[in-house]
């Protein structure tokens, strides 16, 4: 395979299964690795530079942020489900519309949410008991609402370069291409890592300079993903002509998108209402929950890539009317998946205690964290099958039935079982009850969410919502 080979459209409808699922997986997999290492620099930078209460105002924000964000996963799952299904079926004008209209749509919900949800930044982390101890022990006057605060408000004003990232390498990896988005990842990956260090380090912008870094490093990663696409021409066409918003595609973009960000809402908006149990555990918990954040993105980097590898796959073999290879490379590609869990379960019960003193000194703080992660471990494995098979069938166009798991699994079963195990276990000494509900309502749900996808996708009614050409 030479180079121009590697960074190329990729045909998923040929050869064997597993080996196309493999071989996208694995620059996905890479790249979650690096997407992860953004935020776990933030907070080993602002952990070692700052102190343990600027860690909790990073980890405080980050539920807010990925609400934020959730409108563009949902225009990026809408467009990398059209562009693999009509890179399938060699539909070149409805891959251009795709395309361009993506670009068009989020260009606009960028404008409309950075003027709707700035003025909410700072009630709403009142509204959820956002610690308000001193950033810098012994130093009044900037707490930790503060400093979570301007984090929040830089990334909103910055939030186009995240969006543009998550919309245009997901369309490049919707044709088949892993490789090119994990390049420019990296790249900014490093951009990342030294700003961090640089504006927190050098020039003391604190939790401030952490979000700098952040958005600076995802706008170079947007202008490289549009180069790339830019330079795609050869399997559709780039213009003004098909930037221009066209019903059809518009519509579709955002009925296969829609409940995607409204499963990331939900899931969000869980978080949110946990958060603010969580928070009334003290600052050091709501550190321990980041340290724990931190882990857990990286544990779950096999079940997120097989189940994006998926969504591709899948997308391309129905725009193919390929179904016998989408069912084969469900069974092969979960398989493989739940491997790669059971091996990062096992390093986290052998190695877990280590990798939470990578994040602080504090070593009560440490103990905490890795007692509340194994908890979670044996949670991965479930994640597996509900990510690949959940994946299968968003590719195959059935985006709703993920979107009805997602609900269940978090509105109906871990936020009122996180409340239900605080309130039966609170006691004088624990006037809140056990911190561990946090994790015992996740693991619950996980096991949950996996049982409820394997039986909805076991009914095949995802094979009935391939996307119609106009």
């Amino acid at each position: 395979m030479n180079i121009k080979t590697l960074f190329a459209p990729a045909d998923m409808t040929q050869g064997a299964p597993w080996k196309s699922i493999l071989l996208f997986t694995v620059p996905m997999l890479i790249g979650n690795i690096a997407q992860q290492l953004y935020s776990t620099v933030d907070s080993i930078v602002v952990g070692k530079y700052i102190g343990d209460n600027a860690l909790s105002a990073v980890g405080s924000s980050m539920p807010i942020l990925n609400m934020l964000l959730v409108l563009f996963i949902g225009i990026s799952t809408g467009a990398t489900i059209m562009a693999s299904q009509f890179f399938g079926s060699k539909s070149r004008k409805d891959l251009s519309f795709t395309i361009g209209n993506s670009i068009t749509v989020t260009l606009i919900s960028c404008v409309a949410l950075i003027a709707i949800a700035a003025p909410f930044i700072r009630p709403l982390l009142t509204v959820l008991n956002t610690p308000t101890d001193p950033v810098v022990a012994g130093v009044d006057g900037y707490t930790v609402l503060d400093a979570c605060a301007d984090y929040l408000t830089i990334c909103l004003v910055g939030i186009a370069g995240m969006a543009f990232y998550n919309i245009l390498s997901g369309i490049i990896r919707g044709l088949g291409d892993s490789v090119s988005a994990l390049v420019y990842l990296l790249v900014a990956t490093v951009v990342n890592i030294v700003l961090d260090i640089v504006f927190v380090a050098v020039f003391s912008l604190g939790v401030a300079g952490v979000a700098w870094a952040t958005i600076i490093a995802q706008f170079m990663a947007s202008f490289l993903c549009l180069v790339k696409i830019i330079r795609m021409r050869e399997h559709f066409d780039f213009g003004v002509k098909y930037l221009r918003p066209v019903g059809h595609y518009v519509k579709t973009i955002i009925k296969l998108g829609l409940p995607s960000g409204l499963t990331q809402a939900i899931f969000s908006s869980a978080m949110i209402i946990v958060q603010s149990l969580t928070n009334q555990f003290g600052a050091q918990f709501v550190a321990a929950n980041v340290v724990i954040m931190r882990v857990d993105g990286f544990a779950m980097m096999p079940n997120f890539s097989f189940g994006t590898a998926l969504t591709t796959f899948a997308g391309q073999n129905v725009g193919a009317g390929r179904y016998d290879r989408v069912i084969k490379g469900a069974k092969q590609g979960t398989l493989m998946a739940v491997g790669f869990s059971v091996v990062l379960t096992l390093a986290i019960l052998f190695f877990g205690k280590p990798l939470m003193g990578v994040f602080t000194d504090t070593q009560s703080l440490v103990d905490m964290s890795y007692s509340l992660m194994l908890i979670l471990a044996f949670g991965y494995i479930a994640m597996a099958v509900t990510q690949s098979l959940s994946g299968i069938m968003r590719g195959a166009g059935d985006t709703v039935t993920p979107m009805w798991i997602s609900l269940a699994t978090s509105v109906v079963i871990r936020v009122p079982l996180a409340y239900l195990i605080s309130f039966l276990t609170v006691t004088e000494d624990l006037p809140h009850g056990i911190p561990q509900c946090i994790q015992i309502s996740l693991l619950v749900s996980w096991v949950a969410g996996a049982v409820f996808t394997t039986i909805f996708y076991a009914r095949g009614k995802w094979k009935t919502k391939a996307i119609k050409s106009s």
